[in-house]
């Protein structure tokens, strides 16, 4: 923010631009609770619980493979 004002048009702008500024950082607040969210779901914890899964289940097998 500046300092000295020379008139009411400068103060006016730079209200508008920090409004603006405003609005975008709310809506940047809304998207991330909104990633945050989805990213809790159950579906999702079990998608992840699914590849974990079977990605160790793949080397388990591997390693039975290469053993005999």
């Amino acid at each position: 923010m500046k300092q000295g004002y020379r008139n009411f048009k400068e103060i006016e702008d730079d209200l508008m631009r920090l409004d603006l500024e405003r609005q975008i950082a709310k809506e940047e607040v809304k998207s991330v609770r909104e990633d945050l969210k989805e990213s809790l779901q159950p579906a999702q914890w079990m998608q992840t619980g699914v590849k974990v899964a079977g990605k160790i289940g793949s080397m388990v097998l591997l390693k039975k493979l290469f053993r005999k």
